[in-house]
């Protein structure tokens, strides 16, 4: 009798052991805590949807609470679009708390555009947040020059506004910042003189704002407005003085080219003048050779050529004469 109570105990330990494993086994699979707050929010959630979720590795409170927050805002969004956009890497949460800030914003905007603009990688919520409180952007330091040379450089702080419509596909802050830089540089370039811009910089503004910068951003352009100017270089006359002195430098290779040449020429005159002398000496070399040739000849006389030296000593005496009166300056004639 002892033996069949002690096999009774123990089989009973046993199935109640198998009972609490197989009670936290379904309350593993079933979030019984999650479904009951969804009743408790008037959310109608079955308890096989909730399994579903567990065997489809969805977590079900991240589809549950923003459906329960939904409801409570008055938003009909059923629970199987919730899941699908979970599921395709979407923020369900962010994008139900972007529905609920448009809705109390009065700016249309259904949950398929905010699943499409969330899995687009932007933030919807700040999207709408941005629709409804501007955000000021500030470019950085923009330089450019007016027509009289003269360097500006400015700064502008851009008021924009999201746009929902053009959220996916439209461009990001950083293009608003390079048209409205572009723009700025435009404005200043045209101006005759950097005194106009100081004088009314709302010019440059208006004239910018006109131009539709914010076609195919994300963004709409509410204002533009010019926080600071500062006077720069004096960038017209650097690259005068830059010409100038590149000017010169091109004077001074050429004058340097004609010297070089002028020295060349010298120098060759003077080596053609040596070449004439050397031409001369041996000329004169020649001159006895065919003195005595013509001797053996019998073409000259030796009267002949006592004449021809008396012409030669004549003419030296008058050359001799000549260069002491060209010294001494003329004489008086006796």
């Amino acid at each position: 009798m002892d033996i069949l109570f002690d096999g009774g105990l123990i089989l009973a330990i046993i199935l109640l052991f198998i009972g609490l494993l197989v009670i936290l086994l379904i309350l593993r699979m079933v979030p019984i805590g999650l479904w009951i707050s969804a009743l408790a929010a008037s959310v109608r959630v079955g308890l096989l949807d909730l399994i579903g979720m567990r065997l489809r590795r969805v977590v079900p409170a991240k589809i549950v609470n923003p459906l329960i927050k939904a409801h409570k805002a008055g938003l009909n969004t059923p629970v199987t679009k919730l899941e699908a956009h979970h599921m395709a890497g979407g923020n369900v949460d962010r994008v139900v708390n972007a529905l609920i800030a448009a809705e109390r914003a009065k700016i249309p905007l259904s949950f398929e555009r905010g699943a499409a603009i969330d899995l687009a990688g932007r933030n919807v919520l700040e999207a709408v947040q941005m629709s409804v409180n501007p955000k000021v952007i500030q470019t950085p330091s923009i330089s450019a020059m007016a027509i009289n040379g003269i360097e500006l450089k400015a700064i502008a702080k851009v008021t924009v506004r999201a746009n929902i419509d053009r959220l996916v596909g439209g461009a990001g802050e950083e293009t608003i910042i390079a048209r409205v830089g572009e723009g700025i540089v435009s404005s200043i370039g045209s101006s005759e003189t950097h005194k106009e811009v100081l004088e009314n910089p709302d010019l440059i503004s208006k004239a910018v704002l006109a131009k539709g910068l914010d076609s195919g951003t994300a963004f709409e352009i509410l204002s533009i407005d010019i926080a600071d100017v500062d006077v720069g270089r004096n960038i017209g006359a650097q690259l005068q003085t830059d010409q100038a002195e590149a000017d010169k430098r091109i004077a001074q290779a050429k004058a340097e080219e004609r010297r070089a040449m002028a020295v060349a020429s010298e120098q060759e005159m003077v080596a053609r003048v040596q070449e004439m002398r050397a031409k001369v000496v041996e000329a004169e070399a020649e001159v006895p050779l065919a003195m005595a040739e013509a001797f053996r000849n019998g073409r000259l006389g030796v009267m002949d050529y006592y004449n021809m030296k008396n012409i030669v000593a004549d003419t030296k005496m008058r050359e001799s004469i000549g260069g002491v009166s060209g010294d001494s300056g003329p004489k008086e004639n006796i």
